[in-house]
């Protein structure tokens, strides 16, 4: 019989959801750490890379000064390509305040994260960081994971519903943080969407493809396709 188990921590700055499921889950004791274990790397990443806390390695670089941490430098690498990627669209280095990978790095630390739970062999995850999520069904016997798509104009609607066996789904958008996706091309809040939710394969493409194509506003969904045609858009107006 398959079961079902969930935790929810306070991690980043947000909740974040972790359910895992399939058979004995509920008498499995090693769960548990293993569960602590995803949220242990989310909250070194936050000791990393967080904008708000003076001691963290994005801090020291926005002060000009140079991070040597192997992640940091890891990062760094991907937010160059995720530059190249979207023509310009993600670009932390032109954000006001200084440098900025939030748009990168929670998809990323979401991936890392849920890489751990692949060793649980027959358990099927679903890890959900404030809308960034990265979904696993390890048995071809059970149902995909559906992922509901929030209508932005009406919090208690949905725009559709995403069927994911493994991969990732990630929206950005006003509803909960107002307006707070920054255009890089003119150092302005993006505001020609009400939110963009991105479905694919990685976690950490899927949070930077719905980042840039928010910032791209209207004609986001056929910028995503001729870019990342192995990615799903959905766009609300």
């Amino acid at each position: 019989m398959t079961g079902r188990r969930a935790w929810v921590e306070q991690v980043m700055g947000m909740p974040v959801s972790l359910h895992l499921r399939g058979p004995g889950v509920r008498e499995d004791p090693g769960l548990a750490a293993a569960a602590e274990g995803v949220f242990a790397v989310l909250r070194d990443v936050d000791r990393l890379f967080s904008t708000y806390r003076d001691d963290s390695e994005v801090s020291a670089i926005r002060r000009g000064e140079p991070s040597r941490h192997p992640l940091v430098r890891d990062v760094l690498g991907l937010c160059r390509e995720a530059r190249d990627r979207t023509d310009g669209l993600f670009d932390p280095w032109l954000l006001p305040g200084g440098f900025d990978p939030s748009g990168l790095v929670k998809g990323w630390a979401v991936e890392r994260a849920a890489a751990t739970l692949h060793a649980l062999g027959d358990v099927d995850h679903c890890l959900n960081a404030g809308g960034d999520i990265a979904l696993h069904v390890a048995a071809p016997s059970r149902p995909a994971w559906r992922v509901g798509i929030e209508d932005p104009r009406d919090r208690g609607a949905q725009l559709g519903v995403r069927t994911v066996r493994t991969g990732a789904v990630a929206t950005s958008g006003t509803a909960a943080r107002g307006a707070h996706i920054v255009d890089p091309r003119s150092g302005a809040p993006a505001t020609g969407l009400l939110s963009v939710t991105v479905s694919g394969p990685s976690p950490l493409w899927a949070d930077v493809y719905a980042t840039a194509a928010f910032a791209h506003g209207p004609g986001a969904e056929a910028w995503l396709r001729r870019r990342a045609p192995e990615y799903e858009i959905t766009v609300a107006v």
